[in-house]
């Protein structure tokens, strides 16, 4: 036990030297103070590496607070009472809660467990897993401060997945008919139980924090990669096409594991070269589904139910920006 308390502590240690030497580097250090050549290119990766990691920030941080003090003081009871006991109405209301919790496509997973657990359908389960990670206040702010003044983008976001939660809902009923779906492993206790409320909340938020911002951090900087060094006609080639540019943005978006929170941030860095509906497709798939979250749902659900749910929501997805992008 001393061992262990010994390398968190030294873990945490190292972490606050290293936020106060970004600290110290953002203020008070500047390139043009170490004589070196630089390329251009590693200016301009720079330059939108960091662009698009300070306009994100704010968001993580509000975010994982946001996250935190729903698993911690909100109880799952209360959410229960929304949900009717006609399967389809109940969609409309998984909607409704989707919009009012404001977690990450990570932080969703565990409270949608215990739901299932408290008896909540499946099929409702995911209309959360699918649509609290868009649709939350804090999400939509980041989208419309990514994208501003581009309305399409920000209501195409929100209005498309309104539409596939039901679509997805509805498949996995017909599907599933309420069958269970956990594995009897997904009993385990959620980490930081223990302490009082404030504590819980603050580790909750700690732990997503750098849990996130690891994946923000890297998406970032792939984007800024693909920016400088990927060739600007052909990049655009592929994004003005109709049927592969969605596909390839949906793959982008799954590999990255971005957060909602900042996902946005990243994709409006492609906004002069891919087309509406290959952005919306990243924007909405990966939420719904990246690598991260593929992991954890293999953790607590079965695998057939988890290849189901990609298939279905990797199907509906792709389908739903094409002809978004035909009819609009």
């Amino acid at each position: 036990m001393k061992k262990m308390a010994l390398s968190r502590l030294s873990k945490e240690v190292l972490g606050v030297l290293l936020i106060l030497f970004f600290v110290y580097a953002f203020f008070f250090l500047d390139v043009k103070d170490f004589d070196m050549n630089l390329p251009k290119a590693f200016l301009n990766v720079n330059t939108i590496f960091l662009s698009i990691l300070l306009e994100a920030i704010p968001f993580i941080l509000l975010g994982v607070f946001a996250s935190a003090i729903i698993q911690v003081f909100v109880k799952e009871e209360w959410l229960m009472k929304w949900i009717p006991k006609n399967p389809y109405k109940a969609l409309a209301s998984g909607v409704v809660v989707s919009a009012l919790l404001p977690v990450c496509e990570c932080a969703i997973i565990p409270v949608v467990r215990r739901l299932i657990k408290k008896g909540m359908p499946i099929h409702v389960g995911v209309v959360l897993l699918v649509g609290a990670p868009i649709l939350n206040p804090i999400v939509f702010l980041s989208t419309f401060y990514a994208f501003p003044g581009n309305k399409e983008i920000v209501y195409g976001r929100m209005g498309l997945t309104v539409i596939l939660c039901f679509i997805i809902g509805i498949v996995m009923y017909k599907l599933l008919k309420n069958k269970p779906q956990l594995k009897d492993e997904a009993a385990a206790e959620e980490p930081h139980q223990h302490g009082n409320r404030l504590s819980q909340t603050l580790f909750h938020a700690i732990d997503e924090f750098f849990d996130m911002g690891k994946y923000l951090i890297a998406g970032a900087f792939v984007a800024s990669l693909f920016q400088t060094f990927l060739d600007r006609g052909e990049l655009m080639s592929i994004g003005g096409n109709g049927f592969i540019a969605p596909a390839v943005m949906m793959v982008f978006g799954y590999v990255l594991s971005l957060c909602s929170e900042a996902d946005a941030f990243v994709a409006s860095s492609f906004v002069d070269t891919f087309s509406a509906s290959s952005l919306l497709a990243f924007l909405i798939y990966g939420p719904m589904l990246d690598l991260k979250n593929t992991v954890m749902y293999l953790a607590f659900f079965k695998k057939r139910f988890v290849l189901m749910f990609i298939a279905i929501v990797t199907i509906s997805v792709y389908v739903i920006t094409v002809l978004y992008n035909f009819i609009m």
